[in-house]
């Protein structure tokens, strides 16, 4: 059955950018499945997935990685904490192993996926650099994100995105430095304080009629 429209808008007005998290609040386990399972359903372009999403459980990890994110508390204090991850590029073996997944899942031969196959390589792997394909993939890891701040959002669960980190920073502590993906951003989820006092306050957005043009 669909969520009822006002519901939804209740959940998505309920959602704020969480500054004080409630320390003691952790997620249940059946919760974080179904938040990591809409990271697992995000589209990107191509369906390719550039992105790793590592969720940091260690506590001594997160103490190392405050302080490279301008000492916000939520980093610490929240009850999980999810970084993303991308390709810096994107090689011709990445191609050839999704091609392999879709054959694997849809049952169908790799042969009949030539012509996509081709297509990514020619337009990806040859036809953009490697710098522009690393902004692209992290465009990707921005449309996971928002996936996971709305399901967190229909849960009731507390989210803050951040980009107020040091990625190099991030990928020396994670041990990405020398691997295939980079640091983009992260997100704190939990349960906020009842002494955060953004939570009462009213959200800030322009009027529809400004933000929003139909072209019949």
């Amino acid at each position: 059955m669909a969520i009822n429209h006002l519901e939804l808008l209740e959940k998505l007005n309920w959602r704020y950018a969480t500054k004080i998290f409630d320390k003691n609040k952790k997620i249940s386990k059946e919760n974080l499945e179904i938040l990591i399972q809409s990271l697992v359903l995000s589209p990107s372009s191509y369906g390719l997935q550039p992105w790793k999403f590592i969720v940091v459980e260690n506590q001594e990890l997160r103490e190392k990685l405050k302080p490279v994110s301008w000492g916000q508390s939520q980093v610490t204090d929240a009850s999980h904490f999810i970084v993303f991850t991308t390709l810096k590029e994107i090689k011709s073996s990445f191609v050839d192993d999704y091609i392999s997944r879709i054959s694997e899942v849809r049952g169908q031969t790799k042969e009949s996926l030539v012509g996509y196959e081709n297509m990514m390589k020619k337009n990806i792997v040859e036809g953009m650099n490697k710098d522009y394909v690393f902004h692209w993939n992290q465009r990707q890891a921005y449309i996971a994100m928002g996936f996971l701040l709305e399901t967190a959002a229909l849960l009731e669960i507390d989210t803050v995105p951040m980009e107020g980190i040091d990625p190099k920073a991030y990928d020396s502590i994670l041990g990405l430095s020398d691997s295939d993906y980079g640091t983009v951003a992260a997100v704190a989820l939990g349960y906020r304080d009842p002494n955060d006092k953004y939570a009462e306050v009213k959200k800030v957005r322009f009027s529809k009629d400004q933000m929003i043009q139909v072209l019949k």
